[in-house]
């Protein structure tokens, strides 16, 4: 059996000086956007989405649509993951994507999942292994922001792996931080992150909710909370989304039932408290459990009983939406 190639070794299309090439896997509410952040900055940046015709439709204006990920990884010298989890993660690298396999030796896997630390860890061992750089690369800051090139980057990794990526990540986000030299890092601070969203959102939706029970016009009620001390930015965001009431997901119930999970799993740990992050998670437990899981994270104003949202014309009872 041969050595794994060393992750020192150059990528054959960056030795030249030029410019990385970039593929990026999932071009979701997040992805979508960092793509054409991509495409804006002067790359061409080559695409693959499970969905039929959705890389098509992107490249239709610049880029390369890929008909599998394999495909893409055999021509890009950095490799932007930007699915869901660390199951499909591990799919688009090591299963049915076999991305890890296709790489050049030298190149860059940028991993913009939010994921259990220890497992990020792990991952930047099996790449290195595979003569393959990593960047632990999470991602903040909504859709708009990412379409805009304006998100947040909560990255660490190897020097060598950051440079790899040459303007690649400046030119998806407006902060890159670079919180240390290895993986893991990065998937905590963006676990943290997670934690303040999560118990944000679900705050947001209890005072909606209880200005609702008792009375209060709630378009009054969202005007002068985002005016005063009580506002955050959950708040503005996801309350417009109540008000509307158009429960279209960007971010959806599931997620956070996913990403609260991860933050008392690394919490559970170290055996550090958590009540409020306790809290929030069983609040999105029971909104997916009520049938919300795919709807917007706000959806999780409807495990409140006996209020009328917005836009629905109902009250919701215990556990449900409607009359």
């Amino acid at each position: 059996m041969s050595a794994a190639p060393s992750p020192g070794a150059a990528s054959p299309r960056a030795a030249d000086g030029s410019p990385p090439v970039v593929g990026l896997v999932g071009l979701g509410a997040m992805g979508s956007g960092m793509a054409a952040s991509l495409r804006r900055a002067g790359f061409a940046p080559r695409v693959f989405d499970v969905r039929p015709g959705v890389a098509e439709a992107f490249a239709r204006d610049g880029g390369t649509a890929c008909a599998s990920v394999a495909e893409l990884a055999a021509g890009c010298d950095v490799l932007v993951s930007v699915v869901v989890n660390a199951a499909q993660t591990e799919d688009v690298l090591f299963g049915s994507g076999g991305a890890a396999a296709a790489l050049r030796p030298g190149s860059c896997v940028v991993m913009c999942s939010t994921v259990d630390p220890n497992w990020s860890i792990a991952l930047e061992a099996r790449l290195e292994a595979k003569g393959l750089w990593m960047l632990d690369a999470p991602i903040s800051g909504g859709a708009a922001k990412a379409a805009a090139g304006q998100m947040t980057m909560m990255t660490s990794g190897r020097p060598e792996a950051y440079a790899r990526c040459g303007g690649v990540l400046d030119a998806m986000a407006a902060r890159v931080y670079r919180l240390g030299a290895r993986a893991g890092a990065g998937s905590k601070v963006k676990i943290v992150n997670q934690l303040l969203a999560g118990v944000h959102i679900a705050a947001a939706a209890e005072a909606m909710a209880l200005g609702l029970r008792e009375g209060v016009d709630p378009a009054a009620l969202y005007e002068v909370i985002t005016n005063s001390a009580g506002n955050s930015w959950m708040f503005e965001n996801r309350m417009a989304h109540v008000l509307a009431g158009d429960y279209t997901p960007l971010s959806a119930v599931d997620i956070f039932v996913k990403d609260l999970g991860l933050v008392l799993d690394m919490a559970r740990a170290s055996k550090f408290p958590l009540p409020l992050s306790s809290t929030a998670h069983q609040m999105f437990m029971q909104a997916s459990s009520a049938g919300h899981g795919r709807e917007d994270d706000s959806a999780v104003i409807k495990i409140f009983p006996g209020i009328r949202l917005p836009g629905t014309g109902s009250g919701d009872p215990p556990g449900g939406h409607g009359t």
